[in-house]
C-alpha cells in the first residue's frame, strides 16, 4: 500500500472536529454535574486536540499537491478550504492556550477559574463552528455532491 499526504490528511483530519466537539460534551457534563475533575480532563482534550491540529494543518499543503491535478479538482476549492483552515487552525490553538492557562492556574489555586471555563467554551463553540466550516469545504474538494449547485453544474 503506498501512503500519500492526501491519506496521511484524509486519516488524521477528523480529529479536530471530532475531538473539539467531544471536548464541548465533557465540559458541558462537568458544567452540569459541577464536577471539577471532568471539567480538567475537558480542558485536557482541548490541548490534545490543538496539539494534534498541527500535523493536521502541516499535511494539508501536501494533500493539495497530491489532489491538484485531478479531475474535478479546482483552484477555487482548495484556496477555500486552504483560507478556512488558516483560521481554523489559529482557533484551535488559542482554545488549546486557554485551556492550558486553566490547567495552570487549576495546578497553582486548586481550581480553574470560572472565568477561564466560561471563556473555553466559548471559544470551544466558535472553534468547533470554524472547524467544521473548513471540514466542509475541505470534502468539497472532492465530493462534488455537497457543493453548492451540485446538480446544476456538477463541475463546479
Amino acid at each position: 500500500m503506498h501512503i500519500n499526504w492526501a491519506h496521511v490528511h484524509l486519516i488524521i483530519n477528523h480529529v479536530p472536529l471530532i475531538g473539539v466537539l467531544g471536548g464541548i460534551l465533557l465540559l458541558g457534563h462537568a458544567l452540569f454535574r459541577k464536577n471539577e475533575e471532568v471539567k480538567m480532563v475537558s480542558f485536557g482534550v482541548f490541548v490534545l486536540i490543538a496539539l494534534i491540529t498541527i500535523p493536521v494543518f502541516l499535511t494539508g499543503h501536501g494533500a493539495e499537491d497530491v489532489v491538484k491535478n485531478i479531475p474535478g479538482v479546482t483552484k477555487t476549492h482548495i484556496d477555500r478550504h486552504e483560507e478556512m483552515a488558516d483560521y481554523a487552525l489559529v482557533s484551535m490553538v488559542i482554545l488549546g492556550a486557554t485551556a492550558l492557562a486553566g490547567l495552570v492556574l487549576l495546578k497553582l489555586k486548586g481550581a480553574i477559574p470560572k472565568l477561564f471555563v466560561a471563556l473555553a467554551l466559548v471559544l470551544a463553540l466558535i472553534t468547533a463552528s470554524i472547524v467544521g466550516l473548513t471540514s466542509n469545504l475541505g470534502g468539497q474538494i472532492r465530493h462534488t455532491e455537497i457543493r453548492d449547485n451540485a446538480a446544476a453544474d456538477p463541475r463546479q
